[in-house]
């Protein structure tokens, strides 16, 4: 998890979520807190940044004179560089920090040179907690502004000496790809959006795509996998159903899987739901 310096969910409710990023606050859109109440209202009033949707795919960031282009948080032996964006991004999903923690235990619980894929890699999180922990990795975004900042990311932390291919590509198209040439992988991490569209216009929707990505995923990790990894963010996709569908995409290669919920906590014990999560190991090969 964060140190609470680095990262601090400070309160949440009426739709919205206040958070602290190093020195700075933010206070962004959050659905998941529609239907709760605030439990620190004066805390809102400290906001260095408040950004507000103007339609489904971009917004407005109100921000204060002094708040920076770009500012740095770090988690473990990661450090990345944070900015707004149009869509109310910054650059990090701090929920994740469970899942990069997870896989660096793994992974060396596993052992030895291990090669991973990482698809909808994003400003790199996963790569980067995976190619800290020895992994050799293959990222794979369909948005080469995304990429490049994952790389930033990369060398500030210290790492762009690691075994990291950086890629742009659509998801799905990269792996059919690498199964019709034969290559395998021992770890698969994905956190595929609920729509998004390929460098030459590909369209994704995970509701229509994801089960296909999946079983191609499987045919990646056949007679090598160790872990695979998998989070969503799609309302219509539930904790029940991603692990059904993750194992029919595995059934002719076993895999254990333990599904649950992305959260995020505030210092007062309140948990705020931030999408679903599936890992999967090998049957025989690995622990939980």
């Amino acid at each position: 998890m964060f140190t609470a310096d680095q990262y601090e969910l400070l309160d949440f409710g009426a739709g919205r979520k206040l958070e602290r990023f190093g020195r700075l606050v933010l206070d962004r859109p959050c659905p998941a807190a529609g239907n709760v109440a605030r439990q620190h209202e004066p805390l809102w009033a400290e906001a260095d940044a408040v950004f507000e949707r103007l339609d489904a795919d971009s917004g407005r960031w109100y921000t204060n004179s002094a708040f920076p282009e770009s500012w740095t948080v770090s988690h473990g032996r990661v450090t990345f560089e944070l900015r707004p964006t149009p869509f109310g991004h910054v650059g990090i999903f701090p929920e994740q920090a469970a899942n990069w923690q997870w896989l660096a235990d793994r992974l060396a619980q596993v052992g030895g040179p291990l090669k991973v894929l990482n698809l909808f890699a994003y400003t790199g999180g996963s790569t980067l907690a995976a190619a800290a922990a020895g992994a050799e990795v293959v990222h794979v975004d369909a948005a080469a502004n995304v990429v490049a900042w994952a790389r930033r990311n990369a060398e500030i932390s210290g790492l762009a000496d690691r075994p990291i291919r950086w890629i742009v590509e659509d998801a799905l198209k990269f792996v059919a790809r690498e199964v019709r040439r034969g290559n395998r992988y021992d770890t698969i991490i994905l956190d595929p959006p609920s729509f998004g569209r390929g460098p030459k216009g590909q369209v994704w929707k995970a509701t229509e795509h994801l089960y296909d990505l999946l079983a191609q995923c499987a045919a990646l990790t056949a007679g090598h996998g160790a872990l695979l990894l998998a989070t969503c963010h799609t309302p219509e996709i539930t904790r029940t159903s991603l692990a059904y569908q993750m194992i029919e995409a595995f059934v002719a290669d076993p895999v254990d899987f333990s599904s649950g919920e992305l959260q995020l906590r505030t210092a007062q014990g309140q948990t705020l739901a931030s999408g679903i999560v599936c890992q999967g190991w090998k049957k025989g090969e690995i622990s939980n």
